[in-house]
């Protein structure tokens, strides 16, 4: 499990910003291809990866419901 990786789900954090979606994809996508920064012959697929993972855990974010709270996070996309 990737440590720096926080709970985004209420109630543990009740307010959720796209920039920690966002943070939270990157380091996911850093631990699984073990590259902290791609080649640049791989930064399209890198970047393509992040962007796939933040839209996955948003719909998720968005969609969970949790016993004993009044619905899902609150969450804030960037303007």
């Amino acid at each position: 499990m990737c440590r720096s990786i926080k709970t985004l789900r209420a109630p543990m954090t009740p307010e959720v910003h796209d920039e920690d979606i966002r943070a939270a994809a990157l380091q996911y996508v850093r631990k699984i291809s073990g590259f902290r920064a791609p080649a640049a012959h791989n930064q399209e697929v890198f970047d393509a990866a992040v962007a796939a993972v933040a839209a996955a855990t948003a719909e998720l974010l968005d969609g969970l419901q949790v016993r004993g709270t009044p619905g899902p996070a609150t969450r804030h996309p960037a303007a």
